[in-house]
């Protein structure tokens, strides 16, 4: 199933984007939670759900967003799909918040129709990766970058090959309220970073668990793999799967 775009920005944003087409996977067995997975620089939902699809998650809805298509500084200001404007794939580069928060409130746009007895998540890819870790830094401090309420309730972020955007002001973000140091040290949340990615180096994933760690995020696991380039393996989508039923306390069975 997928249904057409919609323009999405945190409120106090100056610019609209156009989003593409949503996929969703709807749930073999009892709908017990829903994961919003957000893909990689340059591609699209659509082949992240057939992926998704195949995956022994029977209790799981995932919803597949694609990105707008937009100047990317990376491409010296050629358009691709891109959930916010990037010059270096790494957690070095300058912030683009006002993007990053567009990308996040329509994550959290995405999961606010949910049935309030589901439990939500955000996962992703490299940029989409470093989107959804970005989602659960603005649920635990409870604001988006602008300073606008968070809305949604996340009980899981996957990040794979990304890394972590706007490191740098997260510890007086996370300090700033006992609340937010609270919703920090019981997310759970997974990064899983390839040794061999030569994309977004695995020094980039590796620091982006490492300063999560050191602000409060007491729930992280970081798994690493010697030879995986910038792309996922069924070895790392079986530790995903583990990791979620676990996580989500949702089971493995259909029921």
């Amino acid at each position: 199933m997928s249904f057409g775009g919609a323009s999405s920005v945190a409120a106090g944003a100056k610019r609209p984007f156009e989003y593409g087409r949503t996929h969703v996977v709807r749930p073999k067995g009892a709908h017990k939670a829903t994961i919003v997975w957000l893909h990689g620089l340059g591609d699209n939902g659509a082949s992240w759900s057939q992926l998704l699809e195949t995956l022994p998650l029977p209790n799981i809805k995932w919803i597949c967003p694609t990105a707008p298509t937009r100047p990317v500084a990376i491409f010296g200001g050629f358009p691709s799909t891109a959930w916010f404007d990037v010059a270096d794939l790494s957690e070095d580069s300058p912030d683009d918040v006002e993007g990053l928060d567009s990308a996040a409130a329509h994550v959290a746009n995405l999961l606010s129709t949910e049935p309030a007895d589901i439990k939500l998540g955000v996962g992703g890819f490299s940029m989409g990766a470093a989107t959804a870790l970005y989602s659960g830094t603005c649920f635990a401090h409870g604001k988006y970058g602008n300073g606008n309420p968070y809305p949604v309730n996340l009980s899981v972020a996957v990040g794979l090959s990304g890394w972590l955007p706007c490191a740098r002001a997260l510890k007086n973000k996370i300090e700033s309220s006992q609340e937010a140091a609270q919703k920090a040290s019981s997310l759970p949340l997974l990064l899983c970073h390839g040794k061999a990615d030569d994309v977004v180096l695995y020094k980039h994933g590796e620091r982006s668990a490492e300063a999560l760690k050191s602000t409060g995020f007491a729930n992280v696991a970081f798994k690493s793999y010697n030879r995986l380039g910038h792309y996922t393996v069924p070895e790392e989508m079986d530790e995903v799967g583990k990791w979620l039923t676990t996580n989500l306390e949702i089971g493995t069975s259909s029921s």
